[in-house]
């Protein structure tokens, strides 16, 4: 889950330079379920729904995709990527004081150490790569806020979603959503632009089309399919910090891919993080978890 969420940082750089941050997205989460389809047509998923649980699904598509891409991405408009990578970094804290009141799972007091130094690890890599440094803008705070509540809240719902849904299925419906609302938006972006066209002939470019294939398929379906398929097998404040291992992998990424600069904070940070996930997970104790096995 961390090492293709740190590529799709890389893939998404190259697609913005051909397309809107809003249009990436709707290319994104549609080549995502047409691939869900393709699999569902040939009977190589099944997908079935009960009416009693699209109030779970419901949640989940809510608070991720379209609540968390939203927020981040007209957060990110108004804010360095700086700014915005020190306010994902905080999604564990999030994710382990609202499963601590809402799920009741509360990590032992070690682990929330261990959660901090995995937090403060991104935190010092993303405050000393920041050329300008760091300028607060209130609107941009707020919606990376939302981002990051949107997120918190998405493992939570994942989490008790879990008990009767499967985890493809769950992730089925995310990609669904997303199409749809996005693709809608974009869609009337454009009609208003006067560049309706642009919605086919942008697909002409190979450029653009490599990042979109890796971050619908391998990242969106893979991706939400393996951060699923964790929170049904652990607590949410146990699989969230693995996301912090993601700043390594783009940061490694990066630097073999796209020749950036490897500094060492990055080395020193990126020891913290790895310390912090492992810790995390070593001092890990919790009560077993019903899931769906038909």
């Amino acid at each position: 889950m961390a090492t293709i969420f740190g590529f799709s940082f890389m893939f998404s750089k190259m697609a913005l330079l051909y397309i809107s941050p809003i249009g990436l997205i709707a290319y994104r989460f549609l080549v995502a379920l047409i691939v869900f389809e393709i699999l569902r047509l040939s009977k190589v998923i099944k997908i079935r729904f009960q009416r009693s649980q699209f109030k779970y699904l419901f949640w989940v598509a809510i608070f991720q995709p379209i609540l968390y891409f939203l927020f981040e991405t007209y957060g990110l408009e108004r804010t360095t990527s700086g700014e915005a990578g020190m306010m994902i970094a905080l999604i564990p804290i999030f994710v382990t004081l609202l499963s601590t009141v809402i799920l009741k799972e509360k990590p032992r007091p070690i682990q929330f150490l261990f959660i901090i130094l995995s937090v403060s690890g991104v935190l010092l890599i993303q405050i000393l790569k920041a050329e300008g440094g760091l300028e607060v803008e209130v609107l941009g705070f707020l919606l990376l806020l939302g981002a990051v509540l949107s997120a918190a809240l998405f493992n939570i719902a994942s989490r008790t979603a879990s008990r009767t849904v499967k985890p493809y299925e769950l992730t089925y419906f995310m990609m669904l959503f997303g199409a749809i609302v996005f693709n809608i938006m974009y869609f009337i972006d454009l009609i208003i632009k006067g560049k309706v066209l642009s919605y086919i002939t942008n697909l002409f470019y190979i450029e653009l089309l490599i990042p979109i294939f890796y971050l619908g398929i391998i990242a969106s379906i893979g991706g939400f399919f393996l951060v699923n398929f964790a929170l049904s097998k652990a607590p949410a404040h146990i699989t969230s910090i693995y996301a912090n291992l993601s700043t390594i992998v783009a940061i490694i990424a990066g630097a073999i891919l796209l020749s950036e600069p490897l500094y060492s904070y990055h080395l020193i940070g990126g020891l913290m993080i790895v310390t912090g996930v492992y810790g995390t997970v070593a001092f890990r104790k919790y009560k077993k978890h019903r899931v769906v096995t038909e």
